[in-house]
């Protein structure tokens, strides 16, 4: 990749060390579209390897890996997984390429605004049509790849694999694939430039390789390749004396001590597929891990864990990363603790991985409830916790700031993207039990009055006022809209409207806030502009009437529990 996105780049020099790595054995040469200066210079490393693999015929027995699926605005990397784009770039690949053969081609990065399966399914008619021979993944996780074996023949998958990174073994790709026959190819498998430098500076990775008559790097990439036998690592290397070496370090053989004493160095987990016996249960003794997005209701229940005499460990009290409050676990445990309660955002299973292996290493049985809560629910749930701690919405520099300093303050994509990121948990993580709990909200204790929600829009209709017979003329009436840069002054007038048909109280809210991804809690149809009138004039939303003109609105009113009324 660096040969041609690092600036101007030395391309004799690059030249050179593709041949090197032809000439030492080295038959997997990995690219993108996307590796070139920016987007006016996408396919440069595609040609740049067509150039000099065909001098030495080194294209006979080549097996060409290139990602589609990337575009480059500015010189950024931003995914685009829409079937046409895939298709596009990989005929653009294949121009690129010269005539050489797509041995692989990959869906580059997941794109959040792509359905996954439209994506994989692109994939699959490129094998069909006989434009290339096998498709596969990259940068994916274990939800994603599971999802996509379903739907087409998924050769290889890439993702980043290194003594510095096991985020793929302890997600439980690398098992997924060495069940398959998959092959994984491990992309930054020395950490990256930056972290590559320092594995010499590593004692155990040094004497590892001295007593093998190799470099550190080698050693690390040794120790990556008998992960399992499907393991391919593509160290990118940008000089003919580094591609060689990568060469040698394919011939090295460590033994199962060298192979744990790196691993301890580097704190890394053993493949999944080596030992998974549970811990047979203790008496009085459970770590409960209480999972869901953020706004699931995970603090609800720990405190009833709590109440039981569980203690609880939870980054918003005590701060740190996933990682500490694993490490936590593991002195409350050593300690004595017998019944511990953890209640965090654990999307994927490697954050979930060490929680569960601490608990192995005590032999205490890890329990995973998780909280199956929709995302219009958890938002209403967010919009309440800012309602009771600062009485009002914020607005989006505001709420940006307050989302850095306040624990469980959030803009809304980043709960999103929480749910995109989300997979789902399943005993062969080393859970003893997976309890899936479905959201129901819990009525309030004293019900509310009614209230009524009209979207400004509904009062563009004829049949407006007929609507509100559907209706207490007598309840607070909200009217909202959401108008980017614009004033209320508009608002306030249809609010006049209608006070002239209701005798309760009547009153305008408008979100002025831009378009583009949510910034804001007050957008329609996120749920804060209600939200927020009910809690200032004692209104039950799950009582009151939402009158709309739109599928939005319609959308709003469920996720209030409101009954909805359409003009």
């Amino acid at each position: 990749m660096r040969m041609s996105t690092d600036g101007a780049g030395d391309e004799d020099l690059a030249l050179q060390t593709i041949a090197a790595a032809a000439e030492a054995g080295v038959t997997v040469f990995d690219t993108a579209h996307a590796y070139g200066g920016g987007a006016a210079d996408l396919g440069r490393n595609e040609r740049l390897l067509a150039r000099a693999l065909r001098p030495s015929r080194a294209h006979e027995r080549a097996r060409i890996v290139t990602k589609g699926g990337m575009t480059r605005p500015e010189g950024g990397w931003v995914p685009d997984g829409r079937a046409k784009a895939i298709l596009s770039d990989c005929e653009a690949s294949l121009t690129a390429l010269d005539g050489l053969p797509i041995d692989l081609y990959l869906l580059h990065a997941p794109d959040p605004r792509t359905p996954w399966l439209t994506s994989v399914r692109a994939l699959s008619r490129l094998v069909d049509q006989g434009v290339v021979r096998h498709v596969g993944l990259a940068n994916v996780n274990r939800r994603q790849l599971d999802e996509a074996i379903g739907l087409v023949d998924i050769t290889a998958v890439q993702v980043a694999l290194s003594v510095n990174d096991d985020t793929a073994l302890r997600g439980g790709v690398v098992d997924r694939c060495a069940e398959m026959g998959i092959a994984l190819i491990a992309h930054s498998p020395l950490g990256g430039p930056r972290r590559a430098v320092s594995l010499a500076r590593n004692s155990v990775l040094a004497d590892v390789a001295e007593s093998h008559d190799a470099t550190p790097a080698e050693a690390a990439l040794a120790w990556l390749l008998e992960l399992a036998p499907v393991v391919v690592a593509i160290p990118g290397a940008r000089r003919p004396e580094t591609a060689r070496s990568a060469a040698r370090a394919a011939t090295l053989r460590l033994d199962a001590g060298d192979r744990a004493a790196i691993a301890g160095a580097f704190g890394r987990a053993r493949p999944a597929h080596a030992g998974r016996a549970r811990p047979q249960p203790q008496e009085n003794a459970e770590v409960v891990v209480v999972m869901g997005i953020p706004g699931a209701g995970k603090s609800s229940v720990a405190h009833e864990y709590v109440d039981r005499g569980y203690l609880r460990l939870n980054r918003d009290e005590r701060g740190g990363s996933l990682r500490a409050l694993a490490d936590a676990l593991d002195a409350e445990l050593s300690s004595g603790v017998r019944r511990i309660v953890l209640d965090n955002t654990y999307l994927t299973r490697a954050t979930r991985s060490y929680v569960v292996e601490s608990a192995r290493r005590h032999r205490v049985p890890a329990r995973c409830i998780w909280l199956d809560t929709p995302l219009a629910q958890a938002q209403v749930n967010l919009v309440e916790r800012l309602l009771q701690r600062f009485g009002s919405l914020p607005a989006p520099e505001e709420l940006r700031a307050l989302a850095r300093r306040e624990p469980g303050v959030l803009v809304p994509t980043s709960q999103m993207r929480a749910l995109r990121e989300l997979e789902p948990p399943a005993t062969d993580e080393g859970f003893a039990a997976v309890e899936q709990v479905h959201f129901v909200r819990t009525p309030p204790s004293q019900h509310g009055r009614v209230g009524v929600f009209l979207a400004a829009a509904a009062l563009q209709h004829p049949g407006w006022t007929h609507a509100l017979g559907h209706t207490s003329r007598e309840a607070p009436h909200l009217i909202f809209d959401w108008t980017p840069d614009g004033t209320v002054d508009a608002l306030v007038a249809r609010a006049a409207t209608v006070s002239d048909e209701v005798s309760g109280p009547v009153e305008a809210a408008l979100c002025t806030h831009p378009a583009g991804p949510p910034s804001c809690w007050c957008r329609p149809p996120l749920p804060g502009l209600p939200l927020a009138f009910a809690r200032a004039h004692g209104v039950d939303p799950s009582r009151s009437i939402l009158i709309g003109a739109g599928p939005s609105h319609r959308t709003l009113a469920t996720t209030l529990g409101a009954r909805y009324v359409a003009v």
